[in-house]
């Protein structure tokens, strides 16, 4: 019976006993509690009634009320009363006036079997979501650290982590391959994410991230924990190798140095934490070419081409120190790649002067084909930085006056030229547009210029949404490995000198557009 004393105070004893074992506000328990028996009572006393029950958190009286607003003229009597009733209901009323709600109390009852489960059930759902949203607040912090546990048990490759008040998963994809890890085994790994779902919080953990091996080397690193040394960027392959790139903020420190520690102590902790992963640590440079000579050791690099608008770099280097640069399958480069965030192009010293060969060729055929120029002119321009048609276009007389053998009439008449051959491209490109059959949503998604639009066109990607389906990487190009060989992988938009970011930005604003449509 809920009315004897007895069990009033035991009500405040099971409250705290489970706010203290659930780690949970006892205050929250007690709103349970109430929230159950409201539920129960509706059952006893009808369920068009709006119930309240308050506990004294003193003594554990409960007090059963029916809710009422005071209105003129009552019309559901289990939800209305006029304020004259209420006056007479008590004296507490008078001060009330119309609109304002009163608590009229019920009688005590004894809970039959179906309204103690009910109550149960409301009790339980409400101290179970308040123990899962203690959970997440406790973990949700911790995301970006690095967390210890024990395994618990292994489901389909999956790794099921014990964290103490909660559990954890490694996918089977964020563990270092070859692993073997058995439940008991006590395991370090990296806090990738916490997220609510309809189950409870999921914590998801990873030992192949980037950022796992960057926390140990905080761990173990006072230089680095202090402020001291900066942790620029990192790349891995896990379980196989992996670089970190590190700056000294203080200049009387090498980095390199404090990194690998005393006989290599520093980082051979970090090594075997990661299951025997090579690590190479590369010095930081404000100069990108530097810091590529550095991240492609134990080649020996001749010089580096930078195109920071790009974001390449060709690196020139002689045929011994080729597939030192590239690495086994191609992995010393990919990770220097993953490290700088710049697209690398390794090649011998021949390659690159072929290469430059080629380039201003075809920069000159394009000034001779379409401006009717002579070749020898064609080619001077070239050689003065001119690369393509609207670099005449848009330059001026004077600049074009400074190049030996340029008069002011020669000059206007390149300009003219220029201009007369973009606007027949500019109508050539807008037919093309029309007959490709593109979407006016694609032609008018900004950023997208008219022969991007051609090529997109031309490889039939005809709508935003096909534009939106794509990656960066089928944009500007990438580099994979075929057959143990470094295989360059052409974009559709790879020669209009789109950044990765650019590209990265036109992808987004355009599922942006599609998915708030």
């Amino acid at each position: 019976m809920l009315n004897r004393r007895a069990d009033k105070l035991e009500l405040l004893r099971i409250a705290e006993a489970v706010a203290l074992e659930k780690s949970i506000d006892k205050e929250l328990i007690i709103d349970s509690m109430e929230n159950g028996i409201a539920k129960a009572a509706k059952s006893k006393f009808g369920s068009e009634n709006e119930i309240k029950v308050l506990i004294n958190r003193e003594n554990g009286d409960i007090g059963i009320y029916r809710k009422l607003t005071i209105v003129e003229n009552p019309e559901n009597t289990n939800l209305e009363i006029s304020l004259k009733d209420a006056v007479n209901l008590s004296e507490e009323n008078k001060d009330k006036k119309l609109g304002d709600e009163i608590l009229q109390p019920l009688p005590s009852f004894d809970f039959g079997r179906i309204a103690a489960q009910t109550a149960k059930q409301v009790i339980t759902f409400n101290v179970r979501e308040a123990e899962r949203e203690r959970q997440f607040n406790d973990f949700i912090d911790k995301k970006d650290t690095i967390l210890s546990g024990i395994v618990k048990r292994l489901e389909f490759g999956n790794v099921i982590v014990d964290l103490g008040r909660t559990e954890a998963i490694i996918q089977k994809n964020e563990m270092i391959p070859r692993e073997n890890i058995k439940p008991g085994d006590r395991v370090k790994a990296y806090c990738l994410d916490v997220r609510r779902e309809p189950r409870g919080q999921q914590i998801f953990l990873s030992r192949a991230h980037p950022k796992f091996m960057e926390k140990l080397f905080i761990q173990e690193v006072p230089e680095i924990y202090d402020g001291l040394i900066e942790i620029k960027s990192s790349a891995r392959d896990p379980g196989s190798r992996a670089k970190i790139c590190v700056k000294a903020i203080d200049a009387s420190l090498d980095p390199v140095g404090a990194c690998v520690g005393m006989r290599g102590s520093r980082v051979q902790a970090v090594v075997n934490e990661l299951q025997g992963e090579k690590i190479d640590i590369v010095n930081w440079s404000e100069d990108t070419a530097v810091v590529v000579a550095n991240a492609l050791s134990p080649a020996e690099v001749q010089r580096v081409n930078v195109d920071n608008d790009q974001k390449k770099l060709d690196v020139i280097l002689t045929e011994e120190n080729l597939s030192k640069a590239i690495g086994r399958r191609g992995q010393n480069v990919r990770l220097a790649t993953k490290l700088l965030n710049y697209e690398i192009n390794i090649m011998t010293d021949q390659e690159d002067s072929e290469k430059r060969q080629v380039e201003f060729k075809e920069k000159t055929d394009n000034f001779v084909k379409n401006l009717e120029l002579d070749e020898t002119l064609g080619q001077l321009l070239v050689a003065e930085g001119f690369s393509s048609i609207d670099d005449i276009k848009d330059s001026g007389i004077e600049a074009l006056t400074k190049i030996e053998g340029i008069e002011e009439e020669t000059a206007k008449e390149l300009i003219e030229r220029a201009k007369e051959f973009y606007q027949k491209d500019q109508e050539e490109i807008a037919k093309k547009i029309k007959d490709l059959g593109l979407e006016n949503e694609l032609i008018n998604h900004k950023g997208l210029t008219p022969g991007m639009l051609v090529t997109l066109g031309e490889q039939k990607i005809l709508t935003l949404n096909d534009f939106a389906d794509l990656s960066s990487d089928e944009l500007t190009g990438t580099f994979d490995i075929v057959k143990g060989e470094r295989v360059k992988i052409k974009g559709f938009l790879e020669d209009f000198a789109l950044t990765r970011k650019e590209a990265d930005d036109l992808i987004m604003s355009a599922r942006n557009i599609i998915y708030k449509d």
